[in-house]
């Protein structure tokens, strides 16, 4: 696994929306360069740049056209390898998007599939015969649908989300059918050789590592996963090889299975068991109004860490482009509690661009290229007060999706000159990160208090050091959202070793937590993060 990964903070940029450098309206690299620096004075060392290839952008870019080329709208493949060799200088990391499962279905190898001669593309997508049945409709699990009437061959094609993307081949678990290919048939596993090849073009042009797109979703009918994971551990096994500090980060949502598989790194999503929406969204914990449940996460995440340690790290994201924002669900206040716990939690932290400003959802918006309810999560980055909220100079109406055009709209120049700010928070908060090995990746976690509709949520974060057991770094988070005064008893452990002295506050938000009669006493609305002595 990449060394570089113990200390990584991610910062996750949806590249149309995040800055604009030729006044066209959307946003492109050049303009990610001018902010890289930005990126790094937050405290962000890694970036994942959602797809960027060229694209018919029926999905944003999820459906690719050509993968080893950018989208003209971003800039060229020049461009981008010159964002990766800044962020290099800058010390950051880069990782792209990675659509394996699909293409869309104007790219170039789908309509050489479609030709009813054969020819080197023929097998490389799924088909079913149209002379089987003229139902439309899959009758399996991990396929959508079938798209017909648009081949020369008298098939149908395999689509895994919208009719716009029709599913590359990489075999069948189960077989059923003459048509379906075995997952280690060498119709398949040509599938993940392409894989590789796109990934050696990109990571030989400095980006670091990629970012999976349904990645548990590639052969069909696939029981536990089982040829999938195959498919991916020799994918890892061949970036071993040959570009060893290469990072690979799944969209599977079961890091059991994920890290298992050879990624280094597997999200926690808004769908799947990890109880991830109980934290920020569905009567989210870290609300004053919620009284929400914090034990069902995190009874499951002590679970998900003993499943896979030593194997990687898992991902818990402040949001992404695939759901509503944060700040839809949390005040400013309520979202400093939660971005202490995010950036105090073992694994990797991703932030989604604008949650550190508290960026709102937008409601009420006509869908984007296939973004439906997820549009308002995309809308441009609000860098100040000037025109088109320092996003882009295009005209209002060429812009790629409307700014937050409310008086009171949150922006990073403001929020820069207001030291009680969320982005001053969360630029403590990877501050503090950044100096304590204990929070970190690699630090341990042991949950101290997180009971079922309870506050307040206490963890200690420990990890060893060069020395021995004398030099063993001991962190405790003590967070309390609720809107009064919360309490805990504390294991002997801890109860003497925190709160002495005012040195033993690392970092507060609201009033300091201490131990008073044997207890732990966490202030309403407040987070303190302590030393141990």
């Amino acid at each position: 696994m990449a060394n570089w990964l113990n200390n990584a903070i991610f910062y996750e940029i949806y590249p149309q929306s995040f800055k604009d450098s030729n006044a066209d309206g959307i946003g492109d690299f050049q303009g990610i360069i001018s902010a890289l620096e930005y990126i790094r004075d937050l405290g962000c060392n890694a970036i994942w740049i959602n797809p960027c290839f060229d694209s018919s952008f029926y999905d944003a870019g999820y459906d690719v056209r050509d993968y080893y080329t950018v989208a003209a709208r971003y800039g060229s493949n020049e461009d981008l390898a010159a964002l990766f060799e800044r962020a290099h200088e800058l010390g950051m990391h880069v990782l792209l998007d990675l659509v394996p499962g699909h293409t869309a279905i104007d790219n170039p190898w789908f309509k050489e599939s479609c030709k009813d001669e054969r020819n080197a593309w023929t097998d490389r997508y799924i088909w079913r015969p149209m002379s089987q049945s003229p139902d439309l409709n899959s009758p399996y699990a991990s396929i959508r649908g079938f798209l017909g009437g648009i081949a020369e061959r008298p098939d149908a094609a395999a689509v895994n989300c919208f009719s716009t993307q029709a599913c590359l081949n990489y075999g069948f678990g189960t077989v059923t059918e003459d048509w379906q290919f075995a997952a280690d048939s060498p119709e398949a596993q040509a599938g993940r050789l392409l894989i590789q090849d796109i990934m050696d073009f990109w990571l030989g042009l400095g980006c670091d590592g990629f970012r999976v797109d349904m990645a548990a979703s590639l052969v069909k009918e696939d029981p536990d996963h089982h040829w999938t994971s195959k498919l991916w551990r020799q994918v890892r096994e061949h970036l071993d090889e040959r570009y060893p500090q290469a990072v690979l980060v799944s969209e599977w949502g079961n890091p059991h299975e994920a890290l298992h598989a050879g990624f280094d790194m597997d999200f926690l999503l808004h769908f799947g068991p990890s109880h991830y929406l109980d934290l920020f969204r569905e009567n989210p914990y870290f609300s004053a109004s919620a009284n929400g449940d914090i034990r069902a996460f995190a009874d499951t995440y002590r679970k998900m860490l003993a499943d896979t340690a030593g194997g990687g790290y898992i991902c818990i994201p402040s949001g992404n482009h695939d759901m509503i924002r944060m700040c839809d669900t949390l005040t400013a206040d309520e979202m400093k509690l939660a971005f202490t716990f995010l950036l105090t939690m073992p694994g990797c932290p991703f932030i989604y661009y604008g949650d550190e400003i508290g960026m709102r959802y937008a409601h009420g918006l006509r869908s984007k290229e296939g973004g439906y309810e997820r549009t308002g999560s995309r809308t441009p980055m609000q860098w100040d007060c000037s025109t088109n909220a320092g996003f882009s100079a295009a005209r209002r109406e060429n812009l790629y999706l409307p700014v937050d055009g409310a008086a009171d709209a949150p922006n990073v120049a403001s929020q820069e000159e207001d030291a009680d700010s969320l982005l001053h928070a969360v630029r403590a908060l990877n501050t503090l990160r950044m100096a304590h090995p204990a929070l970190q990746a690699d630090g341990d976690i042991e949950f101290l208090h997180a009971q079922d509709h309870a506050y307040p949520l206490v963890y200690a974060r420990t990890t060893g050091r060069a020395g021995g057991a004398d030099s063993r770094e001991r962190i405790v988070v003590a967070i309390n959202p609720s809107s009064s005064e919360a309490r805990c008893a504390l294991p002997a452990a801890y109860g003497g070793a925190i709160g002495a002295t005012e040195d033993d506050v690392l970092f507060h938000i609201g009033a300091i937590a201490g131990v008073r009669e044997g207890e732990l006493r966490v202030p309403a609305g407040s987070a303190t993060v302590f030393g141990c002595r």
